[in-house]
């Protein structure tokens, strides 16, 4: 069981690594718990690490990797949402408005999707997920299992479910589903580079690919990751 204060540092860790890649310094940690000093987070942080939630990356700046989150089954907004009105109702600490049980979407699950090597283009249905319906808003959408690690550093982990909303077009910096040559499927984060397109990984071992516009073809952009843990 975590105190409030150390559920609150291990989801905003996490939320900043999912929007940046990166974990958030000790002084934006202090001042998004509102601490008076930065020993009060070396504290949290030495007992989230002991209770296996965290862990210290050695010999890299600002490196800390969230290893699970309290739920069982997690779901996590990948992008960050718009606060909900008092009148929407009271929201959690991860600013998450909490919903009904019965609040869900059906989705179809199209199988699998690399964050590693490129895999085999976007499958047939294989499956249904219920989603709640308060991480999806608009459009259309559906459910990409991850395989691989190179998305790790942005929070995306393998066996993760990536909820997707069906888009062909992106912003520099989003999280997408793209379809390579028409042949490969990957998640990687899309870059306008020029008249290029990058495809980072978030994951030092995997190298940025680079494209020219007619390649790479947009399949739906990242909105949220359920996470089950066994």
């Amino acid at each position: 069981m975590l105190t409030r204060k150390q559920h609150e540092l291990l989801m905003f860790i996490h939320q900043r690594i999912q929007e940046t890649g990166v974990s958030p310094s000790f002084d934006e940690m202090k001042e998004a718990l509102d601490l008076a000093s930065k020993s009060g987070i070396h504290r949290l942080i030495t007992a989230l690490e002991e209770r296996g939630f965290v862990r210290r990356l050695a010999h890299r700046a600002r490196a800390l990797e969230v290893l699970k989150l309290p739920q069982t089954t997690t779901v996590t907004p990948f992008a960050p949402r718009p606060a909900a009105p008092p009148s929407q109702g009271a929201q959690n600490g991860n600013g998450v408005t909490p919903m009904a049980a019965n609040d869900t979407r059906e989705l179809p699950i199209l199988g699998k999707i690399a964050a590693g090597t490129p895999i085999a283009a976007i499958q047939m249905e294989r499956g249904r997920m219920q989603v709640p319906e308060a991480i999806l808003g608009g459009g259309e959408h559906y459910v990409l299992e991850v395989e691989g690690d190179s998305m790790i550093q942005a929070g995306i982990f393998n066996g993760d479910y990536a909820i997707i909303r069906k888009a062909n077009t992106a912003n520099s910096g989003e999280t997408v589903v793209a379809l390579v040559m028409g042949e490969e499927a990957t998640l990687k984060r899309l870059r306008k580079r020029g008249a290029s397109i990058a495809l980072e990984a978030a994951n030092p071992a995997y190298e940025t690919r680079i494209f020219g516009p007619d390649q790479v073809e947009v399949q739906g952009k990242l909105v949220a990751l359920i996470r089950r843990y066994q």
